[in-house]
């Protein structure tokens, strides 16, 4: 593991230099979807210490596992329900996935109830795919301006996911009409631009990610669902 990480943070370094940026901008989340505690905490004694989970039942058990871990920090990356909004402002120290008000709405009561303030990203849909996750592009700015309304929810930023291509180089655009979009924010909510994932970050970096989502370079192939 731990050669693993020192090789994804010299890539994170390398891809940094060439976009003339210092990679201290740059945090590395490891997504442990379907990995199992032992595989994060394996990371954690690694150096990482932010973590990405798509579900909420699955973090919450890890959340359980690992609770003697300091400084672990856990982001949620996967399409969230309302009605699992107040359990997940339980566990996550970042929902990275807001894409709707009522989503938000249902976020923001949950934090008022736990008094906790809640940090958050609303997902943009580079895909422009009616089956993929985040709000239309030309509404994303209109959401964060009702997201940053609500009580108990920072709005720190945008999440993407450019589609899947051939070509690494082809998903640039779609980052960069992303990083427009986050540029389009005001200063203070213009803290993170979370995009670029294991076969992609590089280019993110290069259109100005500050934050990457590392699975499959980090922890290897994801375990088979059983049956």
């Amino acid at each position: 593991m731990t050669e693993r990480v020192l090789e994804i943070r010299e890539r994170i370094i390398v891809a940094a230099a060439r976009a003339g940026r210092s990679p201290d901008e740059i945090t590395l989340v490891g997504v442990s979807k379907r990995h199992s505690a032992e595989s994060v905490r394996a990371a954690w004694a690694a150096g990482v210490r932010e973590f990405g989970e798509n579900y909420v039942q699955e973090a919450r058990d890890k959340c359980a596992q690992l609770s003697d871990l300091s400084e672990l920090r856990w982001h949620l990356i996967g399409s969230l329900q309302s009605n699992k909004a107040r359990l997940a402002v339980s566990l996550f120290e970042m929902v990275q996935t807001v894409d709707r008000l009522s989503l938000a709405q249902a976020l923001s009561r949950a934090a008022v109830e736990r008094q906790k303030e809640l940090s958050v990203l609303v997902e943009v849909n580079l895909a422009g795919s009616a089956n993929r996750a985040g709000v239309a592009e030309a509404e994303a700015l209109a959401l964060c301006e009702q997201v940053s309304a609500l009580p108990n929810l920072r709005l720190c930023g945008f999440m993407g996911m450019a589609p899947l291509c051939a070509d690494v180089e082809a998903t640039r655009p779609h980052f960069a009409r992303l990083r427009q979009l986050f540029e389009g924010l005001p200063d203070s909510k213009r803290q993170v631009l979370s995009m670029g994932m294991s076969g992609d970050f590089e280019a993110a970096i290069a259109e100005g990610a500050t934050l990457v989502r590392i699975g499959t370079a980090l922890f290897g192939q994801r375990p088979s669902v059983a049956e």
